[in-house]
């Protein structure tokens, strides 16, 4: 039986929307959890079979539609040569990008660094069976600012943007190793059997449209661009770009990922229609009552009427404590509604 999720992402009709979540491996699963007790971040994703196993964890227990890699997005840094530590309260490098001292032989890709992970999507693949797999890797600007962040103090937010208008060719000279990198890898992903590709741009609402459109968007598109080429259908999340979906255009990506800061009828009017949409739910609705979900819910039910090309997934990913319980409910919803399509 042929994926509603592969469906959806060729444009073909669906009786519903497809349904996945980011970080849907892990936070929420009790059986994640479990495992966590006893392997470290590290060993779950340097252990093909473990790392298989947390991938399809989501397909047994909450019954979506696709699964995603269980890895990370700091393995580009990481292939860059930059040691980072995944430990219980985030990651951590041993030693972060200082901009007055950068230069180009500070960061040398290894492209071996990351052959666990092809083989960690080759174990995923044939424990898969036909079900589908999204890859990923982060934005280019996302992986960059993560690469001089100390913390999450707006302060260091605000220094790490000052280099980009007082250092720009240093910057862009770090964006092209970033994306060079993120362009094998990702092709590599692709070779090795990923079905779907995601562009995770988490920190693309830190700095100006305009200034992201004019510096950043060309290694992001750079980056689809060779998923695509490849073959690959790709999904673009550029978190807090708000109006700035309009100038998106069908040859930088196949569906573009909204966050829950942006109303879903006003996205899918500002976005290009050759373009899919996916999105939006804010994850703290778990939190509240089943009623108040439902409401939500039954508020979709005009736009995926009416949007055939609409997967729904989550304005951004799990956060600690939400109820497994609730994410199958609306699952289930989502599966059982009709959509009078």
């Amino acid at each position: 039986m042929k994926s509603i999720f592969l469906q959806a992402l060729n444009k073909e009709k669906t009786k519903r929307p497809p349904v996945w979540f980011m970080r849907q491996a892990g936070r929420i699963l009790p059986s994640y959890l479990e495992l966590r007790d006893s392997y470290s971040f590290r060993e779950l994703m340097d252990n093909p079979k473990l790392a298989s196993k947390v991938t399809r964890l989501p397909l047994h227990e909450l019954d979506v539609d696709a699964a995603i890699l269980f890895s990370d997005i700091l393995v580009i840094p990481e292939s860059l040569g930059m040691n980072v530590k995944f430990l219980n309260d985030g990651p951590k490098f041993n030693k972060l990008i200082e901009i007055d001292n950068y230069n180009d032989n500070l960061l040398k890709f290894e492209s071996k660094s990351l052959e666990y992970i092809y083989e960690n999507i080759k174990q995923t693949k044939k424990d898969l069976h036909s079900k589908p797999l999204i890859g990923f890797c982060g934005g280019p600007l996302t992986v960059f600012i993560f690469m001089f962040k100390k913390n999450n103090s707006i302060k260091e937010f605000h220094s790490i943007i000052k280099n980009i208008y007082t250092h720009r060719k240093k910057c862009k000279k770090i964006l092209e190793k970033i994306t060079e990198a993120s362009i094998e890898y990702v092709e590599n992903q692709i070779e090795n059997g990923i079905d779907c590709f995601q562009l995770f741009e988490t920190y693309c609402g830190l700095i100006p449209e305009d200034l992201y459109f004019d510096l950043i968007m060309p290694y992001a598109t750079l980056i689809m661009e060779a998923a695509k080429k490849k073959g690959c259908k790709t999904i673009f999340f550029p978190k807090n770009l708000s109006t700035g979906l309009r100038r998106i255009q069908p040859e930088m990506c196949d569906y573009v990922s909204v966050d829950w800061q942006i109303n879903l009828e006003i996205a899918r009017e500002i976005l290009n229609k050759k373009i899919g949409i996916q999105g939006n739910m804010d994850p703290r609705l778990f939190f509240s009552s089943n009623k108040e979900i439902d409401s939500y819910l039954f508020s979709l039910k005009s736009f995926g009427k009416k949007n055939n090309n609409w997967i729904f997934n989550l304005g951004h990913g799990f956060i600690p404590g939400i109820e497994k319980e609730k994410v199958e409910r609306v699952v289930k919803w989502i599966k059982n509604h009709n959509w009078e399509r």
